[in-house]
């Protein structure tokens, strides 16, 4: 996975969050654990507080649009983030 090109990003003030839309070209489907990993790193965040809402694929290309928050701290993510059951299971494993 190369490097992330911003699209947008618009600060919600009310759910004390970034809004960000991410552009990235990679020759696979990127794995979300490591988005959330680049994402941290590219905003000089903590992992924790990253949310990776969608990670669309454009047919027939290597680029792939990636819907994504950042929250002030952990308890905010916690508060408005909708944990699955996919997410829970994971969580148990490690």
């Amino acid at each position: 996975m190369e490097h992330l090109k911003i699209i947008s990003e618009k600060e919600n003030h009310l759910f004390k969050r970034k809004e960000i839309v991410l552009e990235v070209h990679s020759e696979i489907f990127p794995n979300k654990k490591l988005v959330v990993e680049k994402i941290a790193e590219k905003f000089s965040v903590s992992p924790d507080v990253v949310a990776v809402k969608k990670i669309h694929g454009i047919f027939g290309s290597h680029i792939f649009k990636i819907i994504c928050t950042i929250y002030k701290n952990k308890e905010d993510k916690e508060t408005f983030e909708k944990e699955t059951k996919k997410l829970k299971s994971e969580e148990k494993k490690e």
